[in-house]
């Protein structure tokens, strides 16, 4: 065992420490891994800053090394009891084990870290704070299934791919923890066809309705009567269940089941209406859609509210949550998406004066003419970012606003860095709290020209 004291805590959730060479004046016996190195980082999850902990190490590598946290010694004031009975065991959440305002301090500071690391950019003020409500938030919840005779529902553990059996999950909307209790009433009957491998669920703005994808094994063509069954005694149970898709594997890949017709009645519609910032979405199963139901509204506003003018471009769109209100403030939108799903739910959710464009980001951006004029440009990208590529094409397209809004602080500052190199500065940087209890930070940065 080894004695720590956490520095800080980064980006993933682990605290950061330092291996000791020392313990009372006298060099410490080699451990079994051999991890003498001088300074070497140790990376331990379930800690807080400023914490003496003792902790055995689990994984090394040649410039750091995993520890687990076998005992605090020395807890910090901001620790406290864990409201899900899963945690720590569960790989969905990282901070329970501290209260919400301390989470904020957290994130806020990791976001400051990366871009002052990444980008060598010093912040003039702290991120403006979006502060969620820190439970039951998701609107969308995926979790694995194993069917048949030895029912189990809930998510891997934490850095494993076994499965957790879980029954609740309190950053859930309570409809879908009411889904939760209903599929494990069928699971514990018998009534799961052993060819279900994953459901996720995803609740209205009023999580008053759901909508479910269900994901199959490469054998689905044999479940058929199964699957019919499955899905008829699951709707019957949750009434609020407005469809079910279902989706099969192909390889590696998940292959859409359209569901005939003549099933319609079983099964249900494979899309649902999602209400936000005075707009009505379509948003179909295998579309990207935010997750935190609190938050929607305010990001939606933070991006778009008060811009006006001639032309706007949304970049990465999903299915249009951007590009419906800033089609209320300009002339004319141009909004780009290469997801098949997401595309199609863009096409139907566009008002008359917005051009759709399925392609990639960077397709796009190539093949437009230098001289293309944007008064203000969105761009909402996955968690790889921007990358280099479209960071200095945006750049020469010059628009005198950018919005990015980013899930992952090093990325963003990544590109920040070819965007300020290109003439930009920030205006504003805004840390808005999607996802409570985890380490995903999502930031909206405003930049002009």
């Amino acid at each position: 065992m080894l004695n720590f004291t956490v520095e800080k805590l980064i980006y993933g959730g682990d605290g950061l420490a330092r291996m000791p060479v020392q313990a009372n004046g006298k060099r410490l016996p080699k451990q079994p891994q051999d991890v003498q190195s001088r300074g070497k980082a140790a990376f331990v999850p379930f800690v807080l800053d400023g914490e003496r902990i003792e902790a055995a190490v689990v994984e090394e590598k040649p410039g750091f090394v995993r520890a687990r946290a076998e005992k605090i010694l020395t807890p910090s004031p901001q620790r406290i009891k864990p409201q899900c009975p899963y945690f720590e065991r569960c790989g969905g959440c990282h901070y329970q084990h501290t209260g919400y305002e301390h989470q904020l301090e957290i994130k806020s500071a990791i976001l400051v870290e990366n871009i002052r690391r990444i980008a060598k950019i010093e912040l003039p003020e702290a991120p403006c704070l979006h502060r969620s409500e820190p439970w039951n938030y998701r609107n969308r919840t995926r979790m694995k299934v194993h069917g048949g005779s030895r029912f189990a529902l809930g998510y891997y553990r934490f850095a494993s791919h076994e499965l957790l059996r879980v029954e609740e999950c309190p950053i859930s909307s309570p409809l879908i923890n009411k889904a939760i209790a209903a599929l494990w009433q069928l699971g514990r009957d018998g009534s799961v066809p052993t060819h279900v491998e994953e459901i996720e669920l995803f609740a209205n703005d009023h999580d008053t309705q759901l909508l479910l994808e269900m994901n199959l094994d490469n054998h689905a063509e044999q479940a058929g009567n199964d699957v019919v069954g499955f899905v008829s005694e699951l709707r019957r149970a949750v009434p609020a269940i407005a469809g079910v898709a279902l989706f099969r594997k192909e390889g590696d890949t998940l292959r859409h089941e359209v569901v005939p017709q003549t099933m319609r009645s079983t099964f249900g519609t494979d899309s649902m209406k999602y209400r936000a910032a005075d707009a009505e979405y379509r948003v179909s199963v295998g579309s990207f859609f935010q997750t935190n139901r609190f938050l929607v509204n305010e990001m939606v506003d933070l991006v778009t509210g008060g811009y006006v003018g001639d032309n706007a471009l949304d970049l990465y769109s999903g299915v249009g949550l951007f590009t419906v209100p800033l089609a209320k403030g300009f002339v004319e939108v141009s909004s780009v998406e290469a997801a098949p799903y997401s595309y199609h739910d863009l096409r139907k959710n566009a008002p008359s004066n917005v051009s759709t464009y399925r392609t990639m980001t960077q397709e796009f951006l190539t093949g437009i003419e230098e001289i293309a004029r944007f008064d203000y440009v969105v761009a909402d990208p996955p968690r790889g970012g921007l990358g280099e590529n479209v960071a200095r094409r945006l750049a020469q397209l010059a628009p005198p606003q950018i919005t990015y809004v980013s899930c992952d602080p090093a990325t963003l500052a990544r590109d920040l860095k070819i965007l300020l190199d290109s003439g930009y500065k920030i205006r504003e940087i805004h840390l808005v709290d999607l996802f409570p209890q985890t380490f995903h930070i999502e930031s909206v940065a405003k930049l002009v020209r």
